[in-house]
């Protein structure tokens, strides 16, 4: 189950600029540029035939355009439609309405229902496409509230490329295709920029989403209008398309809450690509294969977590929960060949580490020769985090001061360097890292992949128990692609709600 109840976040002491200084220094191995810190959206491409449409997108700060304001907190969960059928034959959709969902498809749609069939939703905003609003009817079941289709929800448009099978709009565009997968945010076609064109759309949408007086809603659409929304929610460009994963059925969530000073809201990405299948089950990363991957698993919960009165994590051992979430992770990475472990320093990290150790040595032993196999167990003070408290709700990080998160952001930069010169060896073309730490700790390396500031870490939210997936194709000198973040379905009736209960906020 996915509760969609939202919950107040109080930012008592926001401490963040909402303009990057342009004299911070970024990660030389990566291929993004850091985006202004904070933004709601990013600046709108002109749709015209200027000067500035022809050039190609110069990757440089830009001004926010915030997202309107809002009275009440609110909660918006995106769903990707089901398989269909030209995702089947592996032919270009775009945002033409010829497929429809497979057996597949809606049987994934019926697994994602069940996963949201106890949340309540004020309304549903569904894409006009079949293959989203059978699943959007699929998953709203016998709701009676309202559903709204929404045409700007539509994938993106790809024009020409629309119908194609892809060996064959490799054979008939040649060099336009070659860019449509190498460097999509200035792939031009027809004399359109489809990637620009998709941003612009979604910022569109989330003035109607947000305007809606719905504080629980349900977005039923596509692949790379998903991967939009949840990019210019959260102020990343056009350059991250095809990084933030969005699998069919896959369910992201994001959280809104008002400032007490109005204007943009608060805004929380509690959840990316929860998907009806294993998020490390064998396959590819927005089409691409990868052998390197790093898995970045929080801790189980501590006896301090439980403690309302006493907020600080400490250095604790696992309570009864705690080793149950520690047990389901490592039942959930059974099937994975690790390579290596690497962990915190810290009691908790360290016995989940060895609860996934345990489970990968025995898990060989069930071969035919039963020859237990050594997983390599490491530890690093880079992972310890002692000054961050434990994560109690979306966007708890925003109301640290900018002494404590740069701290935690420069200690898990080094980390996060060692963590791809582990990922990186030329004798494996398969490598899988496993990363036990503190889910500040993990915050922070997600955004290192992502070549954010530490303005970000507010941004992210992840529970005790969950993992979050990145891979690499392109090797670890290549960027990461973000599978999956604060996944938890592994945990069943042990996960830790999504959201708690809604409180008095007419404050606001």
């Amino acid at each position: 189950m996915i509760s969609v109840s939202p919950s107040l976040v109080l930012h008592k002491s926001p401490t963040f600029s909402f303009f990057l200084n342009t004299s911070i220094r970024q990660n030389p191995t990566c291929r993004f540029t850091v985006r202004s810190s904070f933004s709601s959206s990013l600046q709108q491409v002109e749709k015209s035939s200027s000067s500035s449409e022809s050039r190609d997108l110069v990757p440089e700060l830009q001004s926010p355009a915030p997202l309107p304001a809002i009275k009440a907190s609110k909660r918006v969960v995106l769903v990707r439609h089901g398989q269909s059928t030209w995702n089947e034959e592996g032919r270009i959709q775009g945002s033409s309405n010829f497929s429809v969902l497979t057996k597949k498809g809606e049987a994934q749609a019926e697994t994602s229902g069940q996963m949201l069939i106890d949340d309540a939703f004020d309304v549903c905003f569904t894409s006009p496409l079949e293959r989203s609003k059978r699943t959007a009817e699929i998953i709203w079941g016998n709701r009676g509230e309202e559903m709204i289709t929404e045409f700007d929800l539509r994938e993106i448009d790809l024009y020409s490329f629309q119908g194609l099978l892809k060996h064959e709009g490799k054979a008939k565009f040649g060099a336009a295709f070659r860019q449509w997968q190498v460097d999509a945010a200035n792939f031009n076609i027809d004399g359109h920029y489809p990637v620009r064109e998709l941003w612009d759309r979604a910022r569109t949408c989330w003035t109607k989403i947000l305007e809606h007086e719905g504080r629980s809603v349900l977005v039923v659409a596509h692949n790379a209008v998903n991967q939009a929304l949840v990019a210019t929610a959260i102020g990343l460009g056009t350059e991250y398309f095809r990084v933030l994963l969005q699998s069919n059925c896959g369910v992201s969530v994001l959280d809104f809450t008002p400032r007490i000073e109005g204007g943009s809201p608060f805004i929380c990405l509690n959840r990316l690509n929860q998907t009806p299948n294993s998020p490390v089950a064998a396959g590819s990363s927005g089409g691409r294969k990868t052998g390197k991957r790093i898995i970045l698993v929080c801790h189980g919960s501590t006896q301090t977590d439980a403690e309302a009165g006493n907020p600080f994590s400490g250095d604790q051992t696992m309570n009864m929960l705690g080793v149950i979430q520690s047990q389901k992770t490592a039942e959930l990475l059974l099937d994975m060949n690790v390579s290596s472990i690497v962990s915190s320093r810290k009691k908790a990290s360290v016995e989940t580490a060895i609860a996934i150790s345990r489970v990968q040595e025995a898990a060989d032993c069930l071969g035919a020769d039963c020859v237990p196999r050594y997983v390599e167990m490491k530890q690093t003070e880079n992972l310890d985090d002692s000054s961050v408290i434990s994560p109690l709700r979306p966007g708890w990080l925003n109301g640290f001061e900018d002494i404590v998160l740069s701290a935690v952001w420069d200690q898990s930069e080094e980390a996060w360097q060692y963590l791809l010169k582990e990922l990186a060896s030329e004798s494996e073309s398969e490598r899988v890292v496993v990363v036990v730490g503190d889910p500040a700790i993990n915050i922070a390396l997600m955004g290192h992949c992502l070549n954010l500031t530490k303005d970000w870490m507010g941004s992210f939210h992840l529970d005790a128990g969950s993992i979050s997936v990145v891979d690499f194709p392109d090797g670890p000198a290549g960027r990461g692609v973000i599978r999956c973040i604060n996944y938890t379905a592994h945990l069943g009736r042990w996960s830790i709600p999504i959201t708690r209960s809604t409180v008095d906020d007419e404050m606001f």
